[in-house]
């Protein structure tokens, strides 16, 4: 079997001719195969180069992870480009950032996946089109909501399993429902670098 190249370190070939499958990347990852802060992540069964980040994307991020770690209330935490388990479409991507039940201390021997996660967060300044794209995957997964917060149009996208999407313009306030109650609003404003 032909070893492939992740990072700096070999890897068994994939399973599957062209798709490489959860269980695969997370014992390479447990294995070492993968060299840490490699700039990779598992998605739809394909390994894809994680995009390089802005000082805008950068702000955004932090801000929005301020944002949601002022409102959000015990037993959850914000995971800032940590991964998350996509069994069912056979992925492991690391959202800018994700509100994740308990402690990180819970994921020690696994990533999270959709029951413990109550939410995604993508940033988008150059990569609105793959984070819209992502949308779908995400909540055919079982994730109950992503938002993509559009550094360029400085609005929120709002998408959610059980309702059609919704843009918030930057005046707005967006729900954070957790187990299915709203338990705070945060506002668009506090999500966005400056202009």
């Amino acid at each position: 079997m032909e070893a492939t190249t992740i990072g700096q370190a070999a890897a068994p070939a994939p399973t599957r001719r062209g798709r490489i499958t959860l269980a695969d990347y997370e014992s390479w990852i447990d294995a070492g195969d993968i060299e840490e802060g490699a700039p990779i992540e598992l998605f739809e069964g394909r390994l894809v180069r994680k995009m390089t980040k802005g000082r805008r994307h950068s702000a955004a991020s932090t801000k929005g992870r301020q944002a949601i770690e002022r409102v959000l209330p015990g037993g959850w935490h914000v995971g800032a480009e940590t991964p998350v388990r996509m069994p069912a479409s056979e992925g492991m991507p690391e959202p800018d950032l994700s509100v994740v039940r308990g402690v990180a201390d819970d994921y020690l021997e696994r990533a999270p996946g959709p029951e413990d996660v109550a939410l995604v967060v993508e940033i988008a300044d150059s990569s609105l089109a793959e984070d819209r794209r992502r949308a779908a995957v995400y909540l055919a997964e079982g994730y109950p909501a992503y938002w993509i917060i559009n550094v360029r149009d400085r609005r929120l996208e709002v998408f959610r399993r059980d309702a059609a999407p919704e843009v918030l313009a930057e005046g707005d306030e967006a729900e954070l429902v957790l187990d299915g109650a709203v338990v705070a609003r945060v506002a668009i404003a506090d999500l966005l670098p400056r202009e």
